[in-house]
């Protein structure tokens, strides 16, 4: 049988553009099956545990870390600003930290881990509005108040928290500073977003 009239140079074209073309529409439905292996937007805001490393962190001293899109304090306290927790007790809304959020291990006067009762772990968010307060360690503080012993001070509403982000009588802020679930790695450590093996 004669091949007369087969253009075998356009034959090989069709053939190459229509494999060309299926290949694109091959991919095209492959990305959203691929793209549903991916973390849905909410696994990713929820965000995975965080280490901050607090070997030179000074006592009196607060560092910032980011922590499921939220700032998260680490507070080295004083002796000074330790004291002052039992002394500011009677100004406060919840001092035993009953309606708090916060896990169990840290609900005692110092809001921390037992065996690193100088450090505590907050998230630097107003439990009013959340605005983020400022750090006020320095003591009688001419616009806070002579009785002003340390802590955080809201700017947006006036909220007081005490140097353990519990929050003061008679203002805005319902409850104490939230503190996320931590555990100490080592001495310099610390693993925010999990609580550990001995919580």
């Amino acid at each position: 049988m004669s091949s007369d009239g087969v253009n075998e140079g356009r034959r090989r074209f069709l053939i190459g553009a229509t494999s060309a073309v299926g290949a694109v529409g091959a991919g095209f439905a492959a990305v959203p099956f691929v793209q549903s292996w991916q973390p849905s937007a909410k696994a990713k805001t929820a965000g995975a545990p965080v280490v901050a490393d607090i070997s030179k962190l000074d006592v009196g001293q607060r560092m910032t870390v980011e922590w499921r899109g939220r700032p998260v304090w680490i507070l080295r306290r004083s002796p000074e600003a330790m004291a002052s927790l039992k002394k500011v007790e009677d100004n406060l809304r919840d001092p035993q930290s009953a309606e708090s959020n916060q896990p169990e291990y840290t609900k005692n006067e110092h809001r921390s881990r037992s065996d690193h009762d100088d450090i505590v772990v907050l998230i630097g968010i107003c439990t009013h509005l959340g605005c983020s307060p400022l750090y006020r360690p320095e003591v009688g503080a001419a616009d806070l108040g002579s009785d002003w012993l340390g802590g955080f001070f809201c700017p947006c509403h006036g909220s007081k928290f005490d140097m353990a982000g519990r929050v003061f009588k008679a203002v805005p802020a319902p409850t104490n500073l939230d503190i996320p679930p931590y555990y100490f790695m080592s001495e310099s450590l610390i693993k925010i977003g999990e609580d550990g093996e001995a919580a």
